[in-house]
């Protein structure tokens, strides 16, 4: 059976099945919480309420687990961002140099 990989750990960086996310699942190699805003692909510190999703209900506590419908894991947490997102913001500043 193949185990796949949904995304890492906001805090050790280990690699985390979709299975690991849960509302109370922890991290087996550091013991935090997977179901995080820092582990999901909308978090941007960034953006009001380091959301991308205007929907969301604010999240004090970025890295204590919460209920958000709209959580999705993302594959890279250090990025702060959904990929290509850096490409997007460079081009919008390009348009007004």
């Amino acid at each position: 059976m193949t185990t796949i990989i949904a995304g890492k750990c906001w805090q050790c960086g280990s690699e985390l099945t979709t299975h690991e996310y849960g509302r109370e699942t922890v991290c087996l190699k550091c013991g935090k919480p997977t179901r995080v805003c820092r582990n999901c692909h909308r978090y941007d510190p960034s953006c009001t309420n380091q959301c991308r999703e205007p929907l969301a209900e604010k999240v004090q506590d970025k890295t204590r687990a919460n209920y958000c419908d709209y959580f999705e894991p993302t594959a890279d947490p250090e990025a702060g961002g959904a990929p290509g997102d850096a490409d997007h913001r460079q081009a919008a500043e390009d348009l007004f140099k």
